[in-house]
């Protein structure tokens, strides 16, 4: 997350945190074996604001402290829509083996995801979306996926400037796009059943042969 260069002034959000997922880490050493913990805090203001972090102490209470700090110093935006609450347009996000594709919803549907990727999302205040892990199951890989995938989120505002356009002009646009693909003709699936027993030749019918009575012995 050290690639996002936009600086969040953290002192004025409300941020709460949520501990996802908690390891116990064991190392052998010489004089035996020394326990920690590692936990994975989300953090987020429900209000666009959002961040992850991993913190790791002998007990579980300093280990949380330590990854919401840690959380608090990757806090990224989420563009998210004033009309239904959900995000822009899909996108895809990946970490390691871990791939998470997000879908817009409309208002009412609710956050339709589970476990680490819920965490995130009730996180960043997104209250309408769709949901989809694919790949790794393993919650740092789903949690870093997911920010990843919100960070490659885009505004239409800043797009609009960066392409010299009008906001309707793109709003219109993907419009167009998405009716141009549903009207898109499919051809038609060939019956598998039907194929063959439409080239196969009918059978004939064997005519009925009649029978010929026996000749009639004359009497002696």
């Amino acid at each position: 997350m050290n690639r996002y260069s936009e600086k969040i002034d953290i002192g004025s959000l409300e941020l709460k945190d949520q501990v996802v997922s908690i390891n116990r880490v064991t190392k052998v050493v010489k004089g035996g074996k020394n326990l920690s913990f590692s936990a994975l805090v989300v953090v987020g203001d429900s209000a666009g604001h959002v961040g992850y972090g991993m913190g790791k102490a002998r007990e579980v209470s300093s280990a949380i402290k330590k990854g919401v700090e840690a959380a608090k110093k990757n806090i990224v935006r989420v563009p998210i829509t004033s009309k239904g609450s959900t995000i822009p347009h899909t996108v895809t996000g990946r970490y390691g083996s871990g791939s998470v594709l997000l879908k817009p919803a409309s208002e009412g549907t609710g956050v339709i995801a589970g476990g680490a990727v819920r965490a995130v999302i009730t996180a960043a205040g997104i209250q309408n979306i769709l949901t989809k892990s694919l790949g790794s199951t393993t919650a740092h890989n789903v949690v870093k996926a997911t920010v990843d995938a919100l960070t490659r989120l885009k505004q239409p505002e800043r797009v609009a400037r960066l392409r010299g356009k009008q906001i309707s002009d793109i709003i219109s646009d993907t419009r167009h796009r998405r009716s141009t693909m549903e009207q898109r003709p499919q051809a038609p699936k060939a019956d598998a059943a039907a194929a063959p027993a439409a080239e196969a030749a009918p059978a004939e019918t064997p005519t009925a042969v009649p029978e010929t009575p026996p000749a009639a012995v004359p009497e002696g």
